[in-house]
């Protein structure tokens, strides 16, 4: 069900009752992940297609409530990147509607079985796909990721406790109202999707701090909500700090291709993690690549900030500092130097990127390996668009997010991203000798 604690917006509160009122909820969603660790795929996609029936029915109340975060937010000066973060349109509604579709289309990895082999005693070794337990998930402004995580939760048999910003609170609880009509007509465990009513820091520190209701935590938003998360959690974290992303322009690169790239990558839309915020221009064809890219750079009105060669060839480039290199500036603003080649371009990603997303340009084949190998990104691309890092355009459906640690998971964060391996041994009254 989705739940509610009480509102920090109504009274202050007492430490102990809080505490309390999450202990219970906890409970209530380790009871459900045991309910849906063993449930079967048609119940669950049942559910995620009536979640979607139900956000179908419910648009104009979510559009509703959407327009009263916009307005606060707007009013309390929230940046415009924010703002659209959180703006619900008509087409994000049904972007929602049509990903928890997709997600009841794909496989249950709960329950397979692989790597299935016998060993020398006789018996049978594999791994067995596993529900991480209870996902306790913390973010700011996007309220489709309301949505999209708990379907991914859900599918993957997992329990999930979601805690969103304050900015996008009305949204986020017309949202909840369609998940718990979901579960209900499932007949499903109403605790197996949570939506907290409180946006006290004291129950962020619940949600981090309690592993006997938490199994892992998933942080999505600002780089210092992901800090603090880092700094405080004593459960495991999935998670990524900010999009730095960059565009290599080798000097093969076909000039109209590498225009188009950034162009999309930079200007499709600003307030991405997976946006352009940084672009890496061989000096042997900057003098005809960056004429040619402000050209159309200037239509969508993008400030440029340049190195000095780079305000050789575009005289209107403001200086860029050493801040820009390592900004994601989430606004139309692109950071460009020229270097001396692949190499310089990989030393300067792995320094000032976020491990986040980052591309080449190219026609040359040794060029795309080495950068391929070289660079220390969850996603590298090779001619496209940065933008395309995302968990539906690799085809996971949805993403809960996307993660540039190493371990457990790598990039967008998928089904088999929320689940873990067990071994299984199979027997027939096998004894070690």
């Amino acid at each position: 069900m989705t739940q509610s604690t009480p509102s920090s917006h109504d009274a202050p509160h007492d430490i102990a009752a809080l505490a309390h009122d999450f202990a219970t909820l906890g409970q209530a969603a380790r009871l459900a992940s045991t309910t849906l660790a063993l449930a079967e795929t048609a119940q669950k996609n049942r559910a995620l297609e009536a979640m979607a029936t139900a956000l179908a029915n419910a648009q104009s109340d979510i559009v509703q409530a959407n327009a009263i975060d916009v307005r606060q937010a707007e009013t309390s000066g929230l940046s415009d990147a924010l703002v659209d973060r959180l703006r619900l349109t008509p087409q994000r509604i049904q972007a929602m509607i049509d990903s928890l579709h997709q997600v009841a289309t794909l496989p249950d990895p709960i329950g397979n079985i692989t790597d299935l082999s016998y060993r020398p005693s006789g018996i049978q070794v594999g791994r067995m796909r596993v529900p991480l337990g209870v996902i306790g998930m913390i973010y700011e402004s996007r309220p489709n990721v309301t949505s999209e995580a708990a379907s991914l939760a859900i599918k993957s048999g997992n329990a999930i406790i979601l805690r969103g910003g304050s900015e996008a609170h009305h949204s986020n609880q017309a949202i909840a109202t369609c998940l718990r009509q979901g579960l209900r007509e499932a007949d499903l465990p109403e605790a197996s999707v949570t939506v907290i009513n409180n946006t006290s820091r004291e129950m962020v520190r619940l949600l981090l701090q309690s592993p006997e209701w938490i199994d892992v935590v998933i942080p999505r938003g600002g780089k210092r909500l992901i800090e603090r998360v880092t700094q405080e959690a004593k459960v495991p974290v999935i998670k990524h700090l900010d999009g730095n992303c960059h565009l290599f322009v080798d000097d093969s690169a076909p000039i109209d291709m590498a225009v188009a790239l950034t162009v999309n990558a930079k200007t499709q839309r600003y307030g991405t993690c997976c946006t352009l915020e940084s672009l890496l221009v061989h000096h042997n064809i900057a003098a005809e690549f960056l004429p040619a890219l402000h050209h159309k750079l200037d239509a969508h009105d993008v400030e440029i900030r340049g190195c000095a060669t780079t305000q050789t060839y575009l005289p209107a480039a403001l200086p860029a500092t050493e801040t820009d290199w390592y900004t994601e500036y989430l606004a139309p603003i692109l950071s460009i130097k020229v270097v001396a080649d692949l190499h310089a371009a990989i030393a300067h990603i792995n320094q000032y990127g976020s491990h986040h997303t980052d591309g080449i340009i190219t026609s040359h084949y040794p060029n795309t390996t080495t950068f391929l190998r070289a660079v220390d990104s969850s996603s590298v691309m090779v001619n496209a668009s940065t933008r395309f890092a995302d968990g539906n355009e690799y085809g996971l459906g949805a993403e809960i997010g996307i993660s540039t640690d190493k371990f457990h998971v790598r990039g967008p964060v998928g089904l088999e991203g929320l689940t873990s391996q067990k071994y299984v041994v199979l027997g027939h009254g096998h004894c070690r000798q």
